[in-house]
């Protein structure tokens, strides 16, 4: 994703953090420098400051003629050298703009990976902006400036780095999505990430841009304690307004990583049996047999028992086949065997077992179990049709009678005395 499509949708977000960065700056710049105390006994400072960092002076303070020539309080020979810092910090992330743009990419070219591109173009930006600070610090801190102007300055390179690493953040975020909405091949899923992926990456770039304000802020003496209090008490009360919504969105995280079922499955959940239309944030939407629209919300869909019927391998059906009571041992042998013979002769047949395996209430069972090798509904249907025909055909033609639920009344003869 390109920086332009960042900046469109951060940029307020950026402009905000630079703004705290920048009134902090401004603020400590106004404090009137403390005096350090001195011990009484040896004339000297009780806490003496830490010792500033020596900047290079690149040899131009050995020169008398720019070393004894003032302009405006300060040597000749530190404007030269700032001036040169400052050529130096705009070459330098010229050349590590070239580095990484050419020499770097034509590596990563041979590779046949795109993340390495990826990664390029995470870091060509930020490297650029981190050489040039540098530099350009370095050139400043040439100067003895007043203890406001060093505040100030200080400030400044800091909320540029800030604003920079929050840069770098945000492209992560973008990049790790973007890698993981690429692994995604189920176009179910396709249809479900593509509401959930911007959701996540909204959240993930607020978060990221609220915590570098307020780390900014506290690298900046931005007194934060008060803020953090009222967004912890904020939060809270949030949480618990809204966590029937959090744990729907929980639950909606929960099926797409679990993947328990996709868009047209066929599922059983909660006394509700349908075909699954869609999956959303917030509830997943069910038609069921009856033609009802169904919406369940997800924080139920994540902790239920689902049975996915689409999925199963196979259709079981068991059978039972009543005869009349008054069928013979031989035709009753004779009807498994033509039960054996029907069902045996289709190519879905995947198990069977047949079996004469109780004397019922009106009828003598015969148990079929069937095991149909597929799982479309429709088919399997017309199938078990054909079949069923045709136990009715030979059953017919063998005079098999089917028995029915019959009552036998035995009345006694003769009024008791």
């Amino acid at each position: 994703m390109k920086f332009k499509f960042i900046y469109r949708h951060y940029r307020i977000g950026l402009l905000v953090l630079f703004l705290v960065a920048f009134g902090s700056a401004w603020a400590s710049a106004q404090e009137t420098t403390k005096v350090p105390s001195v011990d009484a006994t040896t004339g000297s400072p009780a806490n003496p400051p830490p010792p500033k960092w020596s900047v290079p002076t690149l040899g131009l303070d050995a020169f008398d003629n720019l070393r004894e020539t003032v302009v405006l309080g300060q040597p000749l020979w530190k404007y030269l050298a700032s001036l040169i810092y400052i050529v130096l910090a705009f070459l330098v992330a010229l050349l590590l703009d070239y580095v990484v743009n050419h020499w770097f990419r034509r590596r990563a070219a041979k590779t046949g990976s795109k993340y390495d591109d990826l990664v390029l173009e995470l870091l060509r930006g930020p490297v650029k902006v981190v050489a040039f600070v540098i530099f350009m610090n370095i050139g400043l801190g040439i100067f003895d400036w007043p203890g406001r102007a060093q505040v100030f300055i200080s400030n400044g390179f800091l909320v540029v780095v800030a604003c920079s690493v929050t840069y770098v953040a945000i492209k992560v975020v973008d990049l790790l999505l973007g890698i993981w909405h690429e692994k995604i091949v189920s176009p179910q899923d396709k249809v479900f990430a593509a509401h959930l992926v911007p959701f996540l990456s909204k959240v993930a770039k607020s978060a990221i841009i609220i915590a570098a304000a307020l780390l900014a802020a506290d690298n900046l003496n931005i007194q934060i304690k008060t803020l953090l209090a009222g967004l912890s008490v904020g939060g809270l009360a949030l949480g618990l307004a809204a966590q029937d919504t959090v744990a729907n969105l929980f639950g909606a995280v929960a099926i797409f990583l679990d993947k328990p079922f996709h868009i047209g499955d066929r599922i059983r959940v909660e006394g509700v049996d349908g075909m699954v239309e869609a999956i959303g944030l917030r509830s997943t939407i069910v038609r069921n047999l009856d033609g009802h629209h169904v919406t369940i919300p997800n924080k139920l869909m994540g902790n239920a028992i689902i049975t996915n019927i689409t999925r199963r391998p196979t259709i079981k059906t068991e059978m039972n086949f009543g005869l009349a009571y008054g069928t013979p041992a031989e035709k009753v042998k004779r009807a498994t065997a033509i039960l054996g013979e029907i069902f045996r002769t289709s190519p879905k047949t995947a198990e069977l077992v047949i079996s004469f395996n109780k004397f019922a209430d009106s009828a003598l069972n015969i148990l079929v179990v069937h095991v149909w090798g597929g799982t479309d509904m429709q088919e399997h249907f017309a199938e078990m049709q054909e079949l069923n025909l045709k136990i009715k055909e030979r059953f017919d033609a063998e005079e098999i009678e089917f028995a029915f639920p019959t009552q036998t009344v035995h009345v006694k003869m003769g009024a008791a005395k």
